[in-house]
């Protein structure tokens, strides 16, 4: 089992600033492992689970493929053999899938520490296009003071208007869609 922190704490670090949470990412693991190791799991996948002592959300690695409509629409492989890379490819914009390891190493797959220098929201595949609730999370990010001036890149602002036209955000879970807007208000 190995241990990475992941996503938006990497980033705001490498920007000099203090992470507000830390999202962990386990790979090499099983919900059977998690649970013997004292991790509480958390909501009907299992895929999250709660550290005994921090309790911090740790996610096993996981792939997913869409495979229905909406935000819910998806099928979720959470084997051993998941890589951080694998787990990394579904994220959102290159910025947010950087890891670092136990030893602070950063594992940098799609140069999200590039797109930080340059200022750029760019996703990070194709799979942008399955998670409607993109297109909401980065008008959040734009609200960020460490943030606000990273341009979206051209590529990702046609994926963007792929989401509003599939008409995906109106399967959205209003209480989802909160959350995320409650998020931006607090900012």
């Amino acid at each position: 089992m190995k241990i990475y922190q992941v996503g938006g704490a990497i980033r705001d670090e490498l920007l000099g600033e203090v992470p507000k949470d830390k999202d962990w990412l386990v790979v090499g693991s099983s919900p059977e492992e998690m649970i013997t190791e004292g991790y509480k799991p958390i909501g009907k996948d299992f895929t999250v689970f709660i550290h005994p002592i921090s309790k911090e959300e740790y996610a096993l690695a996981r792939t997913e493929k869409k495979s229905g409509y909406g935000y819910k629409g998806f099928n979720i492989y959470f084997g051993k053999d998941v890589t951080v890379e694998e787990d990394l490819s579904r994220r959102d914009y290159t910025l947010n899938a950087i890891a670092k390891d136990q030893d602070g190493k950063l594992i940098d797959p799609f140069n999200g520490i590039e797109d930080i220098n340059r200022k750029i929201f760019r996703h990070v595949s194709d799979a942008f296009l399955e998670d409607p609730l993109r297109a909401i999370r980065i008008a959040r990010f734009k609200t960020y003071t460490h943030l606000k001036d990273c341009k979206i890149d051209d590529s990702t602002k046609e994926m963007l208007l792929k989401i509003s036209d599939s008409r995906e955000l109106e399967t959205l879970y209003k209480n989802r869609v909160w959350i995320d807007m409650e998020r931006t208000f607090r900012n």
